[in-house]
């Protein structure tokens, strides 16, 4: 399988990340699903584009998926700055539930991967309740720890057999990501990995406001919600992130000087 030539590839502090709209987005993803195309979707943000620079795993994962979409404000602003004017922020929560809506509309079946039980009950219940033309073709939370060679192939199957053409996949970053990279020809979906929106449209953990999201603050709405556990994810990667492109700038700046 090619990797489709009409996409518009950047590098954001040495991550590849798409230059594209939420249409071109949504079209890309549906025309894949139809077609039952074995094919990947990173959505990167802040903690993905740090991770990928010092982890060269990770940024091959992203480099070699179909659709690297720009998720978190700040690199949406970045790309913006490179000559990608308009950039919008595609993030996971919204490409999801645009996705389903997407899907509902053109009898593409759905599939819930990650997660807890309960969640996903949620989930089902706010779907059926809300989009009740969608197909949610099954769902599974797996257990929180590696999966066997054995569970694996289990859940291959499952979700081969359940027909799906889109999975969602909420594993968290890096390991979702890993996930999909691992599983792209033997799923044949469209496989997005989609963080913490299965929490969020569940109704398990309330999302920033809308003017918060809109002013590239939804990370310290999360780090405030919970600190404990996300403060070395925002406070130490966003300062990464900050610093890196502060010597980048330098570094072009004294490239710009030394030519002259």
């Amino acid at each position: 399988m090619s990797f489709d030539t009409g996409k518009v590839r950047t590098t954001v502090l040495g991550a590849p990340i798409d230059a594209i709209d939420w249409l071109r987005c949504l079209d890309r993803i549906a025309a894949w699903a139809s077609r039952r195309e074995s094919r990947y979707v990173c959505m990167c943000n802040v903690h993905s584009i740090v991770t990928a620079r010092q982890d060269p795993k990770f940024r091959w994962v992203v480099s070699h998926a179909d659709l690297a979409a720009p998720d978190g404000a700040p690199v949406a602003w970045r790309l913006r700055r490179m000559g990608h004017r308009g950039q919008e922020r595609i993030d996971g929560p919204d490409l999801m539930w645009r996705c389903c809506v997407r899907a509902a509309g053109a009898g593409l079946a759905v599939f819930l991967y990650g997660g807890t039980a309960d969640t996903l009950a949620r989930l089902r219940a706010r779907l059926e309740r809300e989009l009740p033309e969608l197909i949610v073709a099954g769902y599974y939370a797996p257990p929180f720890r590696a999966a066997t060679a054995e569970e694996d192939e289990e859940t291959v199957r499952m979700i081969e057999q359940s027909g799906a053409q889109i999975v969602f996949v909420a594993l968290g970053c890096p390991k979702q990501e890993a996930w999909m990279a691992a599983h792209r020809y033997r799923v044949r979906a469209v496989m997005i990995g989609v963080g913490a929106a299965f929490d969020y449209h569940a109704g398990v953990v309330a999302r920033a406001p809308h003017w918060m999201r809109n002013a590239g603050l939804e990370w310290f709405h999360r780090l405030w919600s919970e600190p404990r556990r996300l403060w070395r994810r925002y406070l130490v990667t966003n300062t990464l992130f900050f610093a890196y492109l502060l010597d980048e700038f330098l570094r072009g700046a004294n490239r710009a000087r030394s030519e002259h």
